[in-house]
């Protein structure tokens, strides 16, 4: 059974008919780390289903300094929802961090089989509530953890991070700095 009609039926319960409609219009890709699929300021067209690797979404400010917003791992979707909602810009850059595996989906093709299709508009809702939770969850965290907190608990959710991208990236996700970042990698 293909492992993505199993992680979607743990959302919602999808038929093969209805998986095999988005899984027509879907494109296999493989993106370099440090490959852009969004830059703040674009408008995208597009929302990913990534299967593999490590994604982020940031903002560099104009003095030039980054806050990594979220860090997205298997199986997320990672897009500017906000931007493909409203059909706007968006706010934030949205980048592989590895060497990453995904589907790319055309958000209007989704919104309108979604019109037709009552599963995949169960689907869409599932997802919507997943990204809300996950961002509701995020803000908690940033003003009831404290950064060493945040850092052990990303840690357990990507237990070789450290090996993966670089302190600087993990301290921005963690709203530190590199060298506050070092202090509490020490006393770990």
């Amino acid at each position: 059974m293909n492992p993505n009609f199993l992680f979607l039926n743990t959302l919602t319960g999808i038929s093969e008919n209805s998986f095999q409609k988005i899984k027509n219009m879907a494109e296999f890709c493989r993106l370099p780390a440090h490959t852009s699929i969004t830059e703040n300021g674009e408008t995208p067209t597009d929302v990913y289903m990534l299967v593999d690797g490590l994604m982020r979404a940031y903002i560099r400010t104009e003095n030039g300094k980054i806050y990594t917003k979220s860090i997205f791992k298997p199986v997320s979707f990672v897009g500017s929802l906000s931007a493909l909602i409203n059909n706007s810009t968006s706010l934030l850059t949205y980048e592989s961090i590895t060497s990453c595996k995904a589907y790319k989906l055309n958000f209007k093709k989704i919104i309108e089989l979604s019109k037709t299709d009552d599963e995949i508009k169960s689907l869409y809702i599932k997802i919507l509530e997943k990204v809300f939770q996950k961002a509701e969850k995020r803000n908690l965290e940033l003003i009831t953890l404290d950064a060493k907190d945040r850092y052990i608990k990303l840690r357990r959710e990507i237990p070789n991070i450290d090996d993966l991208i670089p302190q600087y990236e993990i301290a921005s996700y963690l709203g530190i700095t590199p060298v506050q970042m070092s202090r509490i990698r020490k006393k770990i």
